[in-house]
């Protein structure tokens, strides 16, 4: 299984790439799926953005919705500085709630406008939790309008992402097309998670996501710890 940029990969970025895009249904989901690629990205001097369509208001036990937002919000951003990022954007759909409609593709047309990323990464199409294949629907669908004379109000230049990068979080992928080794940034990753303190309160995330990478590294061979992906689309 190739890795991204690895010697003899069937896929292989183009060394010129500079803006790199992950879509999130919910704070941490970007940590759990590609928290130890996002890090490789900063380290090679690439431009990351990250971008949560929910709040994860409804995401944990004991705390009123109302309160949850702005908790995860902060929560989000702390971890982001760990993997050395920053200014997220918050899109605000509902927890539990994500659909594609006009308001959603607009919001997300306009971003990829805007932000112009030459790759991006989505959860995968198989994943178990609605958001998450919502997110996937309706994230691909944006791709696909924003690189077409269509949305005007959400600028008139078109764009079309060349690299589409599935990750995995609640149901491991079952096809699995491009590796990462991303061994000298798990303790980075897993203390990225532990900043979603929210989250860890009821389940043990990072524990989870250090088992998952542990196995994806020695089913693979490639490397202690590796975060496995579907590409979808590899600009050649």
């Amino acid at each position: 299984m190739p890795g991204l940029n690895d010697s003899g990969s069937k896929h292989r970025a183009d060394s010129a790439l500079s803006r790199i895009m992950v879509f999130a249904p919910h704070p941490d989901d970007d940590v759990l799926g590609c928290g130890g690629s996002i890090v490789k990205h900063r380290r090679k001097g690439r431009q990351v953005r990250v971008v949560y369509l929910t709040s994860g208001e409804a995401g944990s036990p004991g705390f009123h919705p109302g309160g949850l937002n702005r908790v995860r919000e902060e929560e989000a951003a702390r971890a982001l500085r760990v993997l050395d990022v920053t200014d997220p954007v918050f899109l605000g759909l509902p927890d539990g709630g994500i659909e594609i409609n006009a308001l959603s593709l607009d919001a997300v047309v306009k971003l990829l406008r805007q932000e112009r990323p030459e790759m991006i990464y989505l959860p995968h199409a198989r994943d178990v939790h609605r958001d998450h294949l919502k997110t996937h629907e309706l994230v691909l669908e944006a791709c696909r309008r924003a690189a077409g004379p269509w949305h005007p109000q959400c600028g008139e230049q078109a764009w079309e992402v060349g690299w589409i990068l599935a990750y995995e979080v609640w149901a491991p992928l079952g096809e699995v097309n491009m590796v990462e080794d991303i061994s000298p940034f798990i303790e980075i990753k897993i203390e990225a998670m532990r900043r979603h303190k929210s989250q860890l309160e009821h389940i043990a995330y990072d524990e989870g996501i250090r088992g998952l990478n542990r196995f994806r590294g020695i089913s693979s061979g490639r490397g202690e710890y590796c975060e496995c992906f579907q590409v979808l689309k590899a600009a050649l």
